[in-house]
């Protein structure tokens, strides 16, 4: 009798090189092997998919999302500005989703009963993986086998890999756990788990160390066209080309680092290091460019709204109708986000240096102190009153009763 199958979303690191052979061992299931590639830099894919075959795989399938991640999910980050509690651009929260998308197509096209992960027990991503199945087929069974097995430590579970010659690409001396993609990295574990310990510096790899960043300012100009990048210095690209040249842009000038202590949606405060230099860039840019084209109440309006978009993605729910109707909001305000902002890179800091838009509700002659100055002055007084007339009345209230 044929054994049932489950698909795996495996990505070569530590657990998930202990998944195959666990799911064998443990639960007598045919395991196939989806390799997601987002953008990660860390070793090949081919080597990463061979390595599942080997593992005990009867299935490796590398899926190209690149493309698909940068159109469909980052851009809409874009227009929300997400930074989740205003620091962290959501680079692991955004590319579960449209993992979670291909592995459900596997899923339902190889007749597989199960989709399994390697998350742990205590962190987002087991959240992300398993609300986003079920939100989008809801029958699929799901296994977490980091949350069943016995390995409780990363050195018991590099210990198990060894004993049984599974190839794991972290060692005792080095145990930090890494999430990459084109919007960034996300490094933990080790020595970063002390939040007074300041941060190693074989921990980045997209940034240099500020200090030893060129002396000398960079500055560049970036398009928008309705919202989304378009441009660098007048030679169009894609958005994918202009985040790539960007990352290596703001890194070599020390910009993109965070180091944060965040409240995981499990309730544990965890300190986490990223490297985000092109999504940083491209989140301040955006949101400047929207200061000087948005009216002033849909402005602050939507600043409220990205704070819990970012919460929703962050949580698992991008494929909720409440996460849906929050971008079609967002998407309203982005056709006069046109224009072109100038940046400048120096020794970790970015700033913006300038900004124009033909949809610019910045107008000089009402703002300029000069001759040039339209501004009626003369009503300033009445619409004083008014405005200040509830708080008149209630004061006058108060120091009779006082």
């Amino acid at each position: 009798m044929a054994r049932e199958k489950v698909v795996l979303a495996y990505s070569g690191g530590l657990d998930t090189s202990v998944c195959i052979t666990w799911l064998i061992e443990q639960k007598d299931l045919d395991v196939i092997a989806v390799v997601g590639d987002v953008g990660q830099k860390r070793q090949s894919l081919e080597f990463i998919q061979q390595k599942a075959l080997d593992s005990g795989a009867i299935e490796a399938v590398v899926v190209d999302m690149v493309e698909e991640y940068a159109a469909e999910y980052l851009s809409k980050a874009l227009a929300a500005n997400a930074l989740y509690e205003n620091k962290y651009p959501l680079l692991s929260a955004l590319s579960r989703p449209v993992i979670v998308k291909h592995l459900v197509r596997i899923a339902e096209e190889r007749g597989a009963a199960y989709i399994a992960h390697g998350c742990t027990g205590k962190g987002n991503d087991q959240v992300r993986f398993e609300v986003g199945v079920r939100s989008l087929n809801p029958d699929i069974l799901q296994i977490a086998p980091v949350r069943e097995w016995d390995l409780t430590t990363r050195d018991s579970e590099i210990e198990w890999a060894e004993a049984r010659n599974i190839p794991v690409p972290v060692s005792k001396a080095s145990p930090y756990s890494i999430d990459d993609n084109i919007w960034g990295r996300a490094i933990e574990c080790g020595v970063l788990e002390d939040p007074w310990t300041e941060p190693p510096s074989d921990v980045y790899e997209l940034t240099v160390d500020p200090e030893a960043a060129p002396d000398t300012p960079t500055y560049l100009t970036l398009a928008f066209e309705a919202g989304q990048p378009v441009a660098i210095d007048g030679v169009k690209m894609s958005f994918l080309e202009i985040l790539t040249a960007l990352n290596k842009v703001a890194g070599a000038n020390g910009c993109g680092r965070i180091d944060m202590v965040e409240n995981r949606l499990v309730g544990v405060k965890s300190r986490e290091v990223y490297e985000c230099p092109g999504a940083l860039t491209l989140i301040k840019a955006h949101k400047d460019l929207e200061d000087m084209v948005l009216e002033r109440d849909v402005l602050r309006y939507k600043a409220k709204i990205e704070q819990d978009w970012a919460v929703y993605v962050y949580e698992g729910k991008w494929f909720s109708p409440l996460k849906e109707a929050l971008d079609a909001f967002i998407a309203t305000t982005q056709a006069v986000v046109t224009g072109e902002v100038r940046l400048k890179f120096y020794k970790g800091a970015l700033t913006v240096a300038g900004r124009k838009s033909p949809y610019s509700l910045y107008d000089f002659e009402l703002a300029t102190y000069g001759e040039e100055d339209s501004f009626d002055r003369d009503s300033a007084k009445g619409f004083i009153d008014i405005y200040g007339l509830y708080l008149s009345t209630w004061a006058r209230q108060q120091r009779k009763l006082k």
